[in-house]
């Protein structure tokens, strides 16, 4: 598999993950804390809505992505690197661009073309010292805690939305699904270890922000029941 898919988790796990983690249990369990206070609080008067990234919108064609990309970066054909998921039978439309955020370095985004639609059905954008060699572990929770504070204003439905969560190799900075379930999730990758008063501190190696348009049933390659 490319490099480049290595780096982001596949479709269908991160759907997986995203369908695990939920409001009630968060309210039940009670975390260590890993990130420090003075979260923005949640709360808005208007209502998220997740049509996808930019110009790109769900269910649009390849060719209609590709020109969409094209206008929202201000880029070149030939600049759109094409990539396949054996394993999901996606296929993905890779760019570089950068201050994607403002300030926050270059970014990698990806568009992923579902497997039997052939629609846009994912765009992850991802930021790393692989993809940034000026990029550094401040700018990575800089830039985290920027989209985060945005993200929370932005009117999900409060039952889907977690914050700071420990997950297997970092942190759930924010996770908000809106009225069509359509859903936003963003992980702090890094490495854990103790710190001062019994918390665990990160330290940031990439960060992860997805635009999903069917997380409990994405359109990925599946074995027909009873094939196995």
């Amino acid at each position: 598999m490319n490099a480049n898919l290595r780096r982001l988790p596949a479709l269908a796990a991160t759907a997986a993950l995203i369908v695990a983690i939920h409001a009630p249990a968060l309210a039940q369990k009670k975390e260590t804390p890993v990130a420090p206070a003075g979260a923005p609080q949640i709360g808005s008067s208007t209502q998220a809505q997740v049509e996808g990234f930019r110009s790109a919108r769900f269910g649009m064609a390849e060719a209609d992505v590709r020109a969409a990309i094209l206008k929202d970066f201000n880029l070149k054909p030939d600049a759109i690197r094409e990539q396949a998921n054996p394993g999901e039978r996606t296929k993905v439309l890779v760019i570089k661009a950068p201050d994607v955020l403002p300030g926050g370095g270059t970014a990698e985004v990806s568009y992923v073309i579902g497997y039997q639609t052939k629609k846009l059905i994912q765009v992850s954008v991802s930021w790393s010292k692989t993809i940034d060699t000026q990029m550094t572990p401040e700018q990575l929770f800089s830039n985290s805690s920027v989209l985060r504070a945005h993200f929370v204003g932005e009117g999900f439905k409060p039952d889907t939305i977690a914050t700071n969560m420990p997950i297997n190799g970092g942190i759930l900075m924010f996770r908000g699904s809106d009225a069509k379930d359509r859903t936003v999730m963003m992980i702090l990758q890094g490495t854990l270890a103790p710190g001062d008063d019994n918390q665990r501190v990160l330290t940031p190696t990439g960060l992860l922000l997805f635009y999903i348009a069917d997380a409990k049933a994405p359109d990925v390659y599946r074995l027909p029941a009873g094939s196995f």
